[in-house]
């Protein structure tokens, strides 16, 4: 079969596909890891499960639009695909379809979060995982209020979760400045090198029998009574199955593939980092400075900044006022908020879908198309668990999870 997309979820449903038994032939219009997989930070969240799409999400994005480096920014142009699709997400912002988006959120991320534990075990993937943890920050005292009103429904769904006060934690994160209200602690979250897991993923493909072609776009896709007929920037291939997972470019390829309305169900959202040399005193783990919407990941060898929403289109400009964000945010928080020599600005986008829920299965009319896309900016955390998922359907398995929340067909 052939799976369109070498980053975190085309390369782990290539190697659930081959352990399953299918042969695979991953392709890729750049190379492994070019993508969204590259410059985000790395954080593996169950604890990120309640969607963006949240009650009082219109009013605050709406405040928002006029400040270009706020946390959610959408640049304001005629874009008529744009603006539907931000009417049909705003309807979803109230307290029964955030509730539900959480839980099918929630399911996902923590199969994903238990099966890549398992993969670094039993394929060896050398990425740096640790069992962290990951702490929300914060220095307004009312956003830590506002915090925990999100609270028991994450206990609801078994996370384990910590309220820490402002002074106590200032003891245990020598790190942060003096004046933090408090902070939220989630101990089940985990972390990784995201540009390792990628390498990673595509070395146990390989190892396993699994192709991988990269400089090949894919251009379109014919289904026959046998399978697919892929047509290639590389020529013609044919193959069983196909599975589209190319994260925020998939709308771009919607009618070539049959799915012509994925154009209005995904958009991408554009998201920022900055990479330094580690700075001399970094948090214990990973940390969301709540009150900037900053995320902030060290490693043995580097130190990120990360994070914000711009709805831009596929503009692949680097907005210096956005980035000056991450580094004004990490400084109201951090006595080092940045490292000595910066690396690398980045920026990429987010497979973003209107319910804030990937889309995993058969694409609709199809027999043999399947895809593995939408999964905003959990892609990284939800990885492992969408590999297995998809193969598992494909396979005609009993699936880890309840594969219905995530069914293309409700958009269709």
């Amino acid at each position: 079969m052939i799976v369109a997309g070498a980053g975190a979820i085309g390369l782990s449903c290539a190697l659930a596909l081959l352990e399953s038994g299918r042969s695979v032939t991953v392709i890729d219009v750049a190379h492994v890891g070019a993508g969204t997989s590259h410059g985000n930070c790395g954080t593996i969240t169950p604890s990120h499960a309640p969607p963006l799409a949240a009650p009082g999400m219109v009013t605050k994005a709406l405040g928002w639009m006029l400040t270009p480096d706020a946390p959610l920014y959408v640049h304001p142009r005629m874009d008529l695909n744009l603006w539907r699709w931000l009417l049909r997400f705003g309807l979803r912002c109230n307290a029964r379809d955030w509730r539900r988006s959480a839980f099918a959120k929630h399911s996902l991320l923590q199969d994903s979060r238990d099966r890549i534990q398992d993969w670094v075990e039993r394929f060896g993937l050398s990425c740096g995982f640790v069992e962290s943890g990951e702490d929300y920050v914060f220095r307004n005292p009312r956003g830590l209020e506002e915090e925990q009103h999100e609270l028991p429904l994450l206990r609801e769904l078994g996370i384990v979760v910590e309220v820490i006060d402002g002074v106590e934690y200032e003891r245990q994160e020598p790190a942060m400045k003096p004046g933090i209200a408090g902070a939220v602690r989630f101990s089940g979250d985990a972390m990784f090198r995201p540009d390792a897991y990628v390498r990673a993923l595509a070395e146990a493909v390989r190892a396993r029998g699994g192709h991988i072609i990269e400089q090949c776009a894919l251009e379109s896709l014919e289904e026959t009574d046998h399978g697919n007929i892929v047509h290639t920037s590389q020529g013609v291939m044919q193959s069983r199955d196909f599975v589209l997972a190319l994260g925020a470019w998939s709308p771009r390829l919607a009618k070539q593939i049959g799915a012509p309305w994925l154009r209005s169900v995904i958009q991408p959202g554009k998201g920022y980092s900055i990479t330094y040399d580690r700075p001399p005193l970094v948090p214990k783990r990973p940390v969301i400075l709540r009150d900037r919407s900053v995320c902030v990941t060290s490693w043995a060898d580097g130190y990120r900044l990360g994070s914000t929403m711009e709805f831009s289109g596929f503009d692949d400009s680097l907005n210096e006022r956005r980035l000056g964000a991450l580094e004004r945010g990490a400084a109201e928080f951090l006595h080092h908020p940045v490292g000595p020599v910066v690396r690398e600005r980045w920026s990429g986008w987010r497979p973003m879908s209107l319910d804030d829920v990937p889309l995993i299965g058969r694409i609709p009319g199809r027999r043999h198309g399947w895809m593995a896309t939408g999964h905003g900016m959990m892609g990284m955390g939800m990885s492992a668990g969408t590999g297995q998922l998809l193969a598992d359907l494909i396979s005609g398995r009993e699936t880890a999870i309840n594969p219905a929340p995530f069914t293309p067909e409700r958009f269709a």
